[in-house]
């Protein structure tokens, strides 16, 4: 029998357009919102429930203040294999920053 797609260990890049999901969203509230996000579209693309974000993205997120959030990311989804809980998920999903943030409308800089 073949096993499930859902359940397989994977890592893929995305680029994240933030500007997009976060128009009109008032400005005070847009880097959290950012973060809330973030999760959103890795609960989505990778069919997992609990969504860990890094320390590294989340400073990226957070890097110009808490209404001048990056228009777009370039993020790396991993799932992994949750093996802290034994009545939680199977599975999790981990995002984290690209070490390349070059898009194809343009370079992405963010300041450490």
């Amino acid at each position: 029998m073949a096993k499930d797609k859902r359940q397989e260990v994977c890592t893929r890049e995305y680029t994240i357009n933030l500007g997009k999901r976060l128009h009109g969203i008032t400005f005070k509230k847009k880097a959290p919102r950012a973060v809330k996000e973030i999760k959103k579209f890795a609960q989505k693309q990778m069919g997992t429930k609990e969504v860990r974000v890094d320390v590294k993205l989340n400073k990226a997120v957070w890097s110009q203040g808490i209404k001048n959030v990056p228009t777009r990311l370039r993020i790396v989804i991993q799932r992994k294999r949750n093996e802290d809980d034994e009545d939680s998920e199977e599975m999790f999903s981990f995002v984290t920053l690209a070490e390349d943030q070059t898009t194809k409308k343009g370079v992405v800089v963010l300041e450490a």
